[in-house]
């Protein structure tokens, strides 16, 4: 994708730290991101959203991993066409511990995942995220405004890989880390 989108994610994909994701060969691989989950009050505020006023309807920040496939069942990667026509259908996201909001400078926070059974390490960085997460999150809150997008209860937004797409090298338990925001790991099986 070109820009942040937004995309409904049902509850039975949304995990806590530590659950196992079962994987198929539609499964592509994983992804590291930024979450945060954004009071029901938002939908009371007219106008656009600025990086400055955003800040105000974030309860809650928190890393995830994003389990990443196919959208159509395919059996793994033959060709460059393969990868690049049709994947990005999110799997599951498995959500590390919740931290209170504050304000923190995120554009250039250091991030890593890691199979230390395949010996895997992936470094990435928040400002690979559409500048920083947070604008990421400016994105999406605001064409969710201008499409009159409502809830009627808090909800996440996922704003976006910070070390890309990484290729399951095995299975077993990845751990990602986000500098000054937590940790977070799933098995996979």
């Amino acid at each position: 994708e070109k820009e942040p989108f937004y995309a409904s994610v049902y509850k039975q994909n949304l995990l806590k730290s530590g659950k196992g994701v079962k994987i198929n060969k539609s499964t592509l691989g994983i992804e590291l991101e930024v979450c945060y989950v954004i009071k029901k009050n938002f939908f009371d505020v007219k106008g656009k959203l600025s990086s400055k006023n955003i800040s105000k309807l974030i309860s809650y920040m928190a890393p995830c991993i994003e389990v990443v496939g196919y959208r159509q069942k395919k059996l793994g990667i033959k060709s460059l066409g393969d990868l690049c026509s049709d994947f990005g259908a999110n799997m599951k996201f498995v959500v590390g511990s919740k931290k209170k909001f504050k304000k923190i400078n995120i554009n250039n926070l250091k991030t890593n995942i890691l199979n230390s059974k395949t010996n895997q390490s992936v470094d990435g960085n928040t400002k690979s995220v559409y500048l920083d997460p947070i604008n990421s999150l400016k994105f999406v809150i605001n064409k969710m405004i201008k499409d009159k997008i409502k809830f009627d209860k808090d909800f996440y937004v996922f704003t976006g890989s910070t070390v890309g797409v990484v290729p399951l090298s095995g299975k077993g338990i990845y751990k990602g880390k986000i500098e000054k925001i937590g940790k977070v790991q799933t098995k996979i099986i």
